[in-house]
């Protein structure tokens, strides 16, 4: 009698609650679904939360202490500016509807979107803040190719431009209804988007501007790794916005992505700290977060495709290609890719996207996650991915090195010789990082 009642008085506790909309989660009327746009207002600080500070401390710590706010500086300020850009053109040209390669401007300045306007089960507001963060920490992450030697006004032009001619029209190719997302190509979450491009332009920075005086000669280790780690665990978290959150909503997949995200980055990391105590006696800890951000930058794409297993092997391969390839750049070729954007994030773009159209298959069973669409083989979707990954990276190359030249004509690329030996803390923004 004792149990009846406490159920009879549970039951009448839920009545209540309910009665008096305690759970107004679910859409209805087709509105926004809560649970989902919670989700995704999440998400979206963790992606913002990726770049500041994540971002901006990991790169930090990376660069010699005389150029340690120069490099906080560029992360926020383009930040500020890719804000701005998206609410302006940004959104417009890679979520409009003109064509298959190109947004258009019917959505320019947020002409149409209102407080009650919606993007599947989201609201409007909700799915284009999202798509902001990705759009702000692509360009930032571009930085790392050049930092060290590189005018701040020279940045803010090309991240400007860049945006515009690079990234949004990308995103709209892949994720806005573009020819690549009409062709088929996978890629949950920005290994086209984000890592192939911001890889490649950084690349074709570093060939542009220059190595810095002394490269391959002076020393130039990271002034201070407890910033660095500090940033790359702040990423490890926010990543887990970017690609859970790709899913859109709060399920299943957002889960797996999540879970298999997890697992990238831990075996990345392991992976590169195992290699380096192999070839040179002692791990360190730079190569582990470097080693972390292979792993989650090389499950990106496939992140919503696979299943826990291969994100192991997909963290594995990219905690090794990534580290011999970061190795490659440097000692054989002698390119400055200051902090290694192109053979981690570059290289592990073109590898996640390759990836996912191998273990998104149902054929593999153990490996995949929720199958291929339209019931396409390995054979035909790995066309699919190295087309996806070809164009991209080919587009991203040529539009990089004239809107450097653009940037170059306008105020000049590099500080000079002696501006760069006394560092671009003082020279540029007349301040230091530390005053001990």
């Amino acid at each position: 009698m004792r149990v009846d009642g406490i159920a009879r008085g549970m039951r009448g506790a839920a009545a209540l609650l309910l009665a008096a909309g305690a759970a107004p989660v679910l859409a209805q009327d087709g509105g926004p679904d809560g649970a989902n746009t919670a989700w995704i207002l999440t998400s979206t600080a963790l992606v913002l939360f990726m770049t500041l500070p994540g971002l901006a401390l990991f790169y930090g710590g990376l660069v010699r202490s005389k150029n340690v706010l120069t490099v906080l500086m560029q992360c926020f300020s383009i930040a500020c500016l890719v804000s701005v850009l998206w609410y302006a053109l940004g959104y417009s040209i890679a979520f409009g509807t003109a064509n298959a390669w190109f947004g258009g401007f019917d959505r320019a300045f947020l002409g149409g979107v209102a407080e009650s306007s919606q993007s599947g089960t989201l609201p409007e507001t909700v799915f284009l803040m999202f798509q902001m963060t990705f759009a702000i920490i692509t360009p930032a992450l571009i930085v790392g190719g050049f930092a060290e030697r590189t005018r701040f006004s020279a940045v803010m032009i090309f991240s400007a431009l860049w945006l515009l001619l690079v990234y949004a029209p990308v995103a709209h190719w892949v994720w806005g209804g573009g020819w690549l997302q009409q062709m088929g190509l996978l890629d949950f979450a920005g290994g086209t988007v984000v890592h192939i491009t911001a890889g490649v332009a950084a690349l074709v920075a570093a060939l542009v501007i220059g190595n810095r005086n002394g490269f391959g000669v002076t020393a130039m280790p990271p002034h201070n790794m407890t910033m660095t780690v500090t940033g790359a665990g702040m990423l490890w978290v926010g990543w887990f916005g970017f690609n859970a959150g790709s899913a859109l909503a709060a399920n299943g997949d957002a889960g797996m992505a999540m879970l298999v995200t997890h697992l990238s980055a831990a075996a990345g990391a392991l992976t590169w700290l195992g290699i380096e105590w192999v070839r040179f006696g002692k791990p360190s800890a730079l190569g582990a977060v470097t080693g972390l951000v292979a792993g989650l930058g090389t499950i990106t794409p496939a992140s919503g495709f696979v299943g826990p297993a291969a994100a192991l092997v997909i963290g594995t391969t990219a905690g090794t290609v990534c580290f011999f390839a970061t190795q490659w750049l440097k000692r054989v070729l002698k390119i400055d890719d200051s902090l290694d954007v192109f053979p981690v994030h570059g290289v592990g773009g073109i590898l996640g996207t390759l990836a996912a159209g191998i273990f998104a298959s149902s054929e593999l069973g153990f490996f995949s996650g929720q199958g291929l669409a339209a019931g396409r083989g390995i054979g035909a979707q790995l066309l699919i991915q190295a087309c996806g990954v070809a164009a991209v990276g080919l587009y991203t190359a040529l539009m990089t090195w004239l809107l450097l030249r653009v940037a170059g004509a306008l105020v000049g690329l590099r500080v000079s010789a002696e501006e760069e030996t006394e560092g671009l803390d003082v020279v540029l923004h007349n301040e230091r990082g530390y005053d001990l």
